[in-house]
């Protein structure tokens, strides 16, 4: 392994004040700070990177986690009306496109400055927004998604390069976790912002909030300090005076893409992110299916509901305050981490990095395998906590690890390479996810073959002459029977949650790898202190 020896210091000034420690990139793990003193190290370019990242993933959650909805919602109700498969395929370029960039540019970030590039991608996101609304159509969203998944792209690298910069493997485990805390700061707010535009101004307000809500980046760019800019000056002007060989970045990406530890780490994690965006992907469209909350507004408020509206706003419920909507349940996932991400960051510090995630990975494991084993409300939120917790001990750990073992002079490229998994298994998820849940779970789906046993010709069921999302309205109608009753009945009689159960059982096998190979890295630091 061409790591850091130990006792061989590695001389890169840090935000121009510190010398970062020799373990900087060892494979064993290093002794954390306590929680206090981690949180107190943390210096001001850290907090202003989590506050960009922040108003990025407001904006981009504002949009990713009602695309579902907007997708699949009928024509009539100013959706996309398109199926879940349709959605799907959408989802796989958006994946695709946002996921593949950088494990080839992550570099450019290293080279030509973290600060041009955030200010790049901000205004490639910008115009991604804008062209959702500009063109209500499904290609019309189609082409916004793709240059939101662009800019999404390019942004990534530089802020969490300029993160890595900015810590040391003391605090590392404290830093990821309190951006990822941050993060979901933006992830909370953005779906209820996007839940009251969509229910009170129309779905071309989402839009043109979060474009206006991106463009808050630029004010913050305005206070961003590059961490090692004068390093990474000097070294442009070694290799321009001849001084340093620079090799093309392609061929630096595959030598480093070529390391073990590496190579076989991302490998696994590509099966890790095949189950988790389904929380994403799919959870918005089943819990519109087949969640009745109701039952828990009423526990909550009474049979009335309430028409309080601070409580209908961060409860994401309906206008008239008797449902809680998809986002509000999907939200319950951002809100927890909101709160407590620094404690189950300060728990993960404890543990190796490969057993904090195996660990997060079978919690998220057992939350998938709830959803497929009932339409409970109090289910589906108990699920919701348990995944959230799986979350914070896993996801943040993924991107401190490989940042913590990158060489020096390659963090952001190795932060790009982060998203090759997430480009493999989450475009392999966004494409299968949604088509599965047509064939095991789509309620429209159900309804119309209900439609057909109930006396309606074939032909009149078709999304020619029915409209996707038109049917189970439709069989209300011709059968007379209460929508709750009908649900229950469509349910009770398919396998709705197989969905769940597959993708669970993937969790199983990712598990299951994170824990060999955690046991394999553990072996190769302790035969070797370079490595």
């Amino acid at each position: 392994m061409s790591l850091t020896p130990h006792n061989e210091p590695t001389q890169v000034i840090r935000d121009n004040t510190t010398t970062p420690p020799a373990d900087e990139t060892t494979l064993g793990d290093v002794k954390q700070l306590g929680l206090w003193a981690a949180i107190m190290s943390l210096g001001g370019v850290f907090w202003i990177v989590g506050g960009m990242e922040m108003v990025e993933r407001l904006a981009y959650y504002g949009v990713r986690a009602v695309a579902t909805l907007y997708a699949t919602r009928p024509l009539s109700e100013q959706g996309l009306g398109v199926t879940m498969t349709t959605f799907g395929t959408l989802l796989l370029f958006w994946t695709l496109t946002q996921s593949l960039i950088p494990v080839f540019t992550g570099g450019f970030s290293d080279r030509y400055g973290y600060k041009l590039t955030i200010g790049v991608a901000t205004a490639i996101k910008v115009l991604g927004y804008l062209l959702m609304a500009w063109l209500p159509t499904y290609w019309g969203f189609f082409t916004g998604a793709m240059f939101l998944a662009a800019g999404t792209a390019v942004f990534k690298p530089g802020i969490q390069g300029t993160l890595i910069r900015s810590t040391n493997r003391r605090n590392s485990s404290m830093a990821w976790g309190i951006f990822y805390q941050t993060v979901n700061i933006g992830g909370w707010i953005g779906p209820l912002i996007a839940l009251y535009n969509r229910s009170h101004l129309g779905w071309p307000a989402v839009f043109y909030t979060n474009a206006a809500i991106i463009c808050l980046n630029f004010v913050l760019l305005l206070t961003y300090r590059e961490p090692g800019k004068a390093e990474r000056l000097a070294r442009r002007q070694r290799i321009r005076d001849g001084l340093e060989p620079q090799r093309p970045l392609v061929a630096e990406a595959l030598a480093e893409l070529k390391k073990p530890h590496l190579f076989l780490y991302l490998l696994i994690f590509v099966f890790w992110w095949m189950m988790f965006p389904m929380l994403w992907d799919v959870l918005p469209k089943y819990v519109e299916d087949w969640v009745n909350t109701a039952p828990m507004v009423q526990q909550l408020f009474g049979p009335e509901g309430t028409s309080n509206p601070v409580w209908k706003f961060l409860l994401g419920m309906d206008a008239h305050g008797q449902n809680i909507q998809p986002e509000g349940i999907v939200n319950i996932n951002a809100c927890m981490i909101m709160f407590t991400c620094f404690l189950f960051a300060n728990f993960g510090s404890k543990l190796r990095a490969t057993t904090s995630m195996c660990l997060g990975t079978v919690l998220i494991v057992i939350a998938l395998a709830l959803f497929g084993a009932s339409h409970s409300v109090g289910l589906a939120v108990l699920a919701m906590v348990i995944f959230s917790a799986g979350e914070m001990l896993a996801s943040p750990k993924f991107c401190e690890y490989i940042g913590n073992i990158a060489p020096l002079d390659k963090k952001a490229m190795w932060i790009g390479f982060a998203h090759a998994p997430i480009l493999l298994g989450w475009t392999i998820e966004g494409k299968l996810g949604p088509a599965l849940y047509d064939v095991f779970s789509s309620k429209d789906t159900f309804a119309r073959q209900l439609l057909v046993e109930s006396g309606l010709a074939p032909a009149q069921v078709t999304e020619q002459a029915l409209p996707i999302g038109e049917a189970f309205k439709k069989l209300v109608a011709v059968t007379g029977e209460n929508p709750e009753q009908l649900t229950q009945l469509l349910y009770a009689t398919h396998h709705v949650g197989m969905t769940w159960y597959i993708f669970a059982a993937v969790g199983v096998a990712s598990a299951v790898m994170i824990w060999l190979y955690g046991r394999w890295v553990q072996k190769l630091a302790r035969r070797s202190p370079s490595s």
